[in-house]
């Protein structure tokens, strides 16, 4: 790469106003999906008697979003590749909003279990496209950074989503005789299908097109992310086919089941999990905030230091171990409302610094489609568990009548993460990868 002083400043300059551009609004389409897609947490505090739903059957509902999700993931990238990513991203936000806005009309487990399997179906791809996209514009020494800043909206939609659907279910409970939790999915998917509108005059597809570029800024960014496609693929290139077959994708895929376990685990029953200790709905969402505050501290600094230091293998395990041991602390002190909060937040804080360094990993020895495509899979082996550990809490929770045991098994899984890390994980900076700072 060429160091002079005046190159320097057309690749800070071309950096900083596409991460200016394309990162807030991609955090907003995040943030938004995450609340569309983990309302059901706080919908339960009331939706769940009225339509006489067992902790079971809610855990089932709630997996049969991942199966939906889990069938279309990879399709769904491949024609992502062929049509655009703006196009296709527009047409998953779209979908996906008119398909959260019918879960108003769920009458009993049955419609329940339907149309949360259309939301997967709706869903499908969003993550990855994103990711994928994000190959597009960014180079490999910057993306822990960028992905993170993307990610954050998982997190805020914890800080900001709790408390709107907590305050939805409660004030708006009894308006033209509906009940708040139904007006909760109408309020809550209508943003999704105006930003998936905004997509089509927003997205670009790749910085050739890109008018807030000037035309050094972008021929400087096309030949940067060319030169690395050329670098990866010049160590080995993959057809589609033989990267979804890889071992250390496969592998990939189990470390990011046992992460999913630890994040779905969590996600759909924090708010019930913090019910017990006896608090009113709006307090359930106040606190509920707690540990999304702290991970989008614990992602914006720790993603900045992956950065710098290059280094990616540590600044994976660390966090998932991290994780294992909040899981641990809430186990043994559940009936310590304090205590246990401490530890929920610590495992949060954990699984969501642990995600967008691991995203680099795939994206480090695979490019084009076997990328995209490779992404997906491993996302769907994340949705695989979001199959399993919603139900099994469920069922625990009702065989046990309380959380400990699943609290003690989501620690288990992050551990198995941890130690799937240490055996896959490339070590050290990757070569010539020195990160220029952005301002």
């Amino acid at each position: 790469m060429d160091r002079t002083p005046g190159k320097r400043a057309v690749n800070k300059t071309a950096l900083n106003k596409t991460a200016a551009r394309l990162l807030p609004f991609l955090c907003l389409l995040y943030f938004i999906n995450y609340i569309d897609r983990v309302n059901i947490g706080f919908a339960a505090l009331t939706m769940n008697q009225d339509l006489g739903l067992t902790a079971s059957v809610f855990g089932v509902g709630a997996s049969m979003f991942f199966v939906g999700y889990v069938l279309c993931e990879v399709p769904s990238n491949i024609i992502m590749i062929r049509v655009g990513a703006r196009r296709w991203i527009a047409r998953i936000m779209i979908s996906w909003g008119i398909v959260s806005a019918a879960m108003s009309l769920v009458g009993g487990a049955h419609s329940f279990y339907a149309v949360r399997f259309l939301l997967g179906i709706a869903e499908a791809g969003f993550f990855p496209g994103i990711i994928f996209f994000l190959t597009q514009w960014f180079p490999a020494a910057h993306r822990a950074r960028m992905i993170g800043l993307f990610m954050i909206g998982m997190p805020l939609s914890g800080v900001f989503g709790a408390p709107i659907s907590t305050f939805i279910l409660t004030c708006f409970d009894g308006l033209l005789g509906l009940p708040g939790w139904r007006w909760m999915f109408l309020v809550e998917a209508a943003p999704a299908i105006l930003l998936g509108l905004a997509c089509l005059r927003f997205l670009v597809d790749r910085p050739a097109d890109a008018t807030w570029l000037t035309p050094q800024e972008r021929n400087w960014l096309e030949t940067e992310l060319d030169r690395e496609r050329r670098a990866t693929d010049a160590v080995r290139s993959y057809r589609v086919a033989e990267a979804l077959m890889n071992p250390r994708v496969l592998l990939l895929c189990v470390f990011f089941f046992f992460l999913g376990c630890g994040l779905v685990g969590s996600v759909f029953w924090i708010p019930q999990i913090i019910r017990t200790f006896g608090l009113s709905t709006m307090a359930v969402g106040v606190v509920t905030m707690v540990p999304y505050v702290a991970s989008v501290i614990a992602m914006v600094l720790w993603t900045r230091h992956s950065d710098a230091t290059g280094e990616r293998a540590w600044h994976v395990i660390t966090p998932v171990t991290t994780s294992a041991l909040g899981f641990g602390i809430a186990w043994l002190w559940l009936g310590t409302p304090v205590v246990a909060v401490l530890g929920l937040s610590l495992a949060c804080v954990g699984i969501y610094a642990t995600f967008p360094v691991f995203w680099t990993w795939p994206t480090s020895f695979l490019t084009g489609p076997a990328a995209a495509a490779s992404v997906a899979l491993i996302t769907t082996a994340g949705n695989v568990a979001g199959i399993v550990a919603p139900a099994v809490i469920g069922w625990t929770r009702d065989a046990t009548g309380g959380f400990a045991a699943a609290m003690a098994g989501l620690g288990v899984s992050l551990l198995i993460a941890a130690g799937l890390g240490l055996a896959l994980a490339p070590r050290g900076p990757a070569p010539g990868r020195k990160r220029e700072r952005l301002v």
